[in-house]
């Protein structure tokens, strides 16, 4: 026999107090009336992959495509990238407070503006990563091939994840690229800032727990492991000691740097160009170009005492 829904008087109360305006204190930013698009995780995921898709044919689908069709089926694809970019885009321009007082066609036409500024970026996104392909091939001797690479690497998927955002951060399109970003966090355990600078050749071997923060600057051919923190040292606060931002506060890292596992950079630091630091370090200093930071030995310091 089934069991009669009732109506709870006790959850109409709570619906109640969770509908209520007065009672909310983040209230998701609406035109009423106009129809706008909301952000969405799921249609942000898809425009990573179809990024990678197009960037990347045959590694990141789950279906055959044949060379005969294959040109068709990337058209189809890259116009279903276009329309979610310019539905996200248009969400995120919503969702900026600088953007209260444009109209929904406004905010539409900078959306189509960007999405097609990214598109025409993809060759040249597509160039950029071959390079942290073969840098990563190159400098791992447990990687069979560069396929092998795109297709497994962690810090190959956030690194496509990160050049994907950046350049939509360089179209100052918000909140969209950290959502990008954020989704490879939570995928790879990596996390880097869409704003932060990052050349070519970039490796990260292994990834797990690296961060990467949004004013780091980082050079060519730089290589870095597993649990990297390339931080902040301290935050320079207002009046009301709040943290004040879009200040400087990151590493800036040389060309031809390897920085090895778990060690933490902290502060607007120097790495100067081949530089080597070696694991489990604190660093909150310049370092020279050329320079090898390694931790002392333990049977060195105990003859010391």
């Amino acid at each position: 026999m089934e069991k009669s829904l009732t109506k709870s008087p006790s959850i109409d109360k709570v619906i109640g107090h969770l509908c209520s305006i007065d009672e909310m204190r983040h209230v998701c930013p609406t035109r009423a009336g106009e129809g706008e698009p909301l952000l969405s995780n799921n249609d942000v995921r898809r425009i990573i992959e179809l990024s990678s898709r197009l960037m990347f044919p045959g590694f990141f689908t789950e279906s055959d495509r044949g060379a005969s069709v294959m040109r068709a089926v990337m058209t189809l694809e890259c116009h279903e990238l276009r329309e979610l970019l310019i539905t996200q885009i248009s969400a995120g321009l919503c969702f900026d407070a600088d953007n209260c007082e444009r109209t929904m066609t406004t905010i539409r036409d900078r959306a189509v503006s960007c999405a097609d500024q990214f598109i025409e970026t993809l060759p040249e996104l597509r160039h950029l990563l071959d390079t942290d392909i073969d840098a990563t091939y190159i400098g791992d001797p447990a990687a069979v091939s560069t396929h092998e690479v795109i297709a497994c690497y962690p810090g190959l998927r956030a690194t496509i994840s990160y050049r994907i955002a950046h350049r939509l951060y360089e179209l100052e399109v918000p909140i969209v690229p950290r959502m990008i970003t954020e989704l490879a966090h939570s995928d790879t355990g990596i996390d880097i800032h869409p704003g932060a600078r990052i050349g070519h050749s970039f490796v990260i071997d292994h990834g797990t727990g690296v961060v990467i923060g949004a004013t780091a600057i980082i050079g060519n051919n730089v290589k870095i492991y597993q649990g990297v923190t390339l931080g902040a040292k301290s935050f320079v606060t207002d009046d009301s000691n709040n943290p004040i931002k879009g200040i400087a506060r990151h590493p800036i890292i040389g060309n031809n740097v390897v920085i090895y596992s778990n060690s933490t950079i902290l502060g607007r630091v120097n790495i100067g160009d081949d530089a080597i630091i070696g694991g489990n370090l604190w660093v909150t200093r310049d370092v020279e170009p050329g320079e090898k930071l390694i931790q002392a030995r333990a049977d060195n310091f105990r003859s010391s005492r």
